[in-house]
């Protein structure tokens, strides 16, 4: 099998004490490459470590989270800017990105200006972003919306757990966006099975974990790995009714075309 987690934070300091051991499991289940976003200043070393260690595997991102925007949210910016256009490493999409209104909206004016510019630099170098949208759907994709005045806006809606109409805006985006379904397709009675099983056709699916977060049944409850990337795949494969094959197949194209690798 071979399967790409589209998403996940594998330098994340929940991985500190077996991390080797962990990139390996997941190699040795045919999961690679890795795709990892950025959170902000805080995790850019433990990021570039991670993908220096293992070069063919982990493929990093460079973003700001709109969690960490706050007071000092431009100074952030700047860093970000820098590590993106230095040329000095390459980064394979602008991550992680977008609007997250639930646990504050102290910065809400400021986590769109942030999103804004994040998606016209992704643009300028030709990458895609990764969106998190947290009750903040609505406002995140008539901001893409707007900045859709180029070809080369692309990305994926991470973590996607919307509804059916949800799903129809992102695919009436004319393929210019996927959507990273995770471990939550797992759990028992998510809205999210019935929406992937009749809503959302293959070519519009990526896999992904966010790790640590989210992990799939039966590890709910646990700390989450790109090795489990396969048991979402399975899910969709059931709730389709198609071979896992293809999933795998389709998927790993998907997520290719996306990211240009």
């Amino acid at each position: 099998m071979s399967f790409i987690d589209t998403h996940t934070h594998l330098f994340d300091e929940k991985f500190d004490p077996d991390r080797s051991e962990m990139m390996h499991r997941s190699i040795d289940a045919g999961v690679s490459p890795l795709m990892l976003p950025n959170i902000d200043l805080t995790t850019i070393e433990a990021l570039h470590i991670l993908s220096d260690a293992f070069p063919e595997h982990c493929y990093p991102m460079m973003g700001l989270h709109p969690s960490s925007v706050g007071a000092d949210w431009q100074s952030a910016l700047e860093t970000v800017h820098t590590h993106l256009f230095s040329g000095k490493r390459k980064y394979y999409g602008v991550a992680e990105i977008g609007l997250d209104y639930y646990w504050t909206r102290e910065f809400e004016s400021e986590q769109r200006e942030a999103f804004r510019q994040q998606l016209r630099w992704a643009k300028e170098l030709s990458l895609p972003v990764s969106i998190h949208t947290r009750g903040s759907f609505e406002d995140a994709i008539q901001i893409v919306r707007e900045e859709m005045d180029s070809d080369k806006l692309r990305g994926i809606f991470h973590c996607f757990s919307g509804t059916a109409e949800e799903a129809a805006q992102i695919i009436a985006l004319g393929g210019h966006f996927l959507m990273g379904i995770s471990g939550v397709l797992t759990y028992k009675k998510a809205a999210i099975q019935s929406v992937v099983q009749d809503h959302i056709p293959l070519e519009y699916i990526v896999l992904e974990t966010d790790a640590p977060y989210l992990p799939p049944v039966p590890h709910r409850g646990k700390r989450n790995e790109s090795a489990y990337i396969p048991l979402i795949a399975e899910k969709v494969a059931e709730l389709k009714n198609i071979p896992l094959s293809l999933v795998e197949q389709e998927t790993t194209k998907n997520a290719r075309r996306i990211f240009a690798i």
